[in-house]
Order: structure tokens, then sequence, then C-alpha cells
């Protein structure tokens, strides 16, 4: 990896982690002695995240993280809900059996819960859903949803903020979807994955209400 790939790579896995918290300004400097390159490659890694949206430059003071802002949790999440009832749908439609993928990550999720680790609990929870999405064969659906994994990451923190009982209950809400679907129950898992990404929109609601939104308009 280049200079820059790297003050890049180290940047944005700190924005995703929650490291480098919403509305927080990092310099160059601290990006640079953390990885150990120059400022330069660091102001380009700046650069290519301030193209992405994760960040919005300040000269001579820094680059602020940029925070998630109602519009695009309301965005993000229409937009999950469009992929992925027409996955689960589909799924059925097809006769596929996703059970031991499915229970795979689930056990991901139980056994990361219990160690703290969020972050991997958000990796193995977009896995979980990930998994029906791209058992369609519809590439251009996956690579839609793809396209929205930081935001996802970024937000599914967000929405563990509400500590351990929503994480128990995204559990619980995952394997009743599983059950529905291994019936065959179209309108039962259309509507369990309605209140699945419901639950967690009404969190991220309250999440980007009112501080981040603030934060995004100073």
């Amino acid at each position: 990896m280049s200079a820059a790939d790297r003050a890049y790579a180290y940047t944005k896995e700190r924005i995703l982690d929650g490291e480098y918290a919403q509305g927080r300004l990092i310099g160059e400097g601290e990006v640079s002695e953390a990885v150990g390159v120059s400022r330069t490659p660091v102001r380009e890694a700046f650069l290519r995240l301030e193209a992405e949206g994760m960040l919005r430059l300040y000269p001579k003071r820094g680059a602020l993280v940029v925070p998630i802002s109602a519009a695009d949790v309301e965005d993000v999440m229409e937009t999950r809900l469009l992929l992925e009832r027409f996955a689960i749908r589909r799924v059925m439609e097809l006769g596929l059996d996703l059970s031991d993928r499915l229970a795979a990550a689930i056990e991901a999720q139980e056994r990361h819960a219990a160690g703290g680790d969020a972050v991997a609990f958000v990796d193995a929870d977009r896995e979980f859903h990930r998994i029906f999405v791209a058992a369609t064969g519809n590439a251009i659906v996956l690579r839609t949803h793809d396209s929205l994994r930081d935001q996802q990451n970024r937000m599914g923190l967000a929405a563990l903020s509400a500590g351990l009982p929503r994480i128990e209950g995204i559990i619980a809400e995952h394997r009743a979807i599983v059950a529905a679907v291994g019936r065959r129950d179209a309108a039962e898992a259309e509507t369990l994955i309605d209140r699945h990404l419901e639950e967690t929109l009404r969190l991220l609601r309250r999440a980007s209400a009112p501080d981040l939104t603030q934060s995004s308009s100073s």
C-alpha cells in the first residue's frame, strides 16, 4: 500500500469503528503520527474521504467527521427496506435453503455480543441481511446493497447506543425472520423484516436528532 492508501485505510477504519466520532475535528498531524507517514499523503487521504462524504475539510484546521444526517438515515433505510423485502420474497420463490449460512451469521452475532465487540456485531448483522440479497442472483441489487456498507456500519453503531436490550432484540428478530422463511410464509417474513428495519429506523432517528443534525449544520 502507498502512504496515501495507508492513511486512507487507517482514517476510514477509525471513522467506521467510531473512534473518530461524528462531529469530531481531526488533524493531519494526528493521522500522520499514528500511521507513520508525512502530512502530504494524509492530505490526499482526507481528500478521498471528503469525496466519499465522510469528511469535510477546513483549511489549516483539519477535517470534520461528517455526522450522519436525518436525511441519510431515511434514504438508507428506505433503500434497505426495498432491497431486502425483494430479496426475502425472491429467496422463497426460488425455494433456496439458506438456513446454515443464516444460523452461522446469527451465531457470530451472539459471539460478538457476548464479547462486547460492537463493531464485529454490526459486521455480522450486515452479513445476515446480505446473505438474502446475494442469494437472489441479481448483481445490480447486490451492488446497490453493498454500496450502503459504510453508511450501514456507522448507522449500526449508532443504533446500538440503545444498549444490550436492542442487541438481544436484533438477534431474536433475525431468528424469527429465519423461521418464517423456513416455513415459506412470505407474508409473515415481509412483516417481520418491515418491523425489524422500522425499529432500527426508530433508534436511528433518535440518534440523529437533535445532536447530529446540529453538528451537520455547524
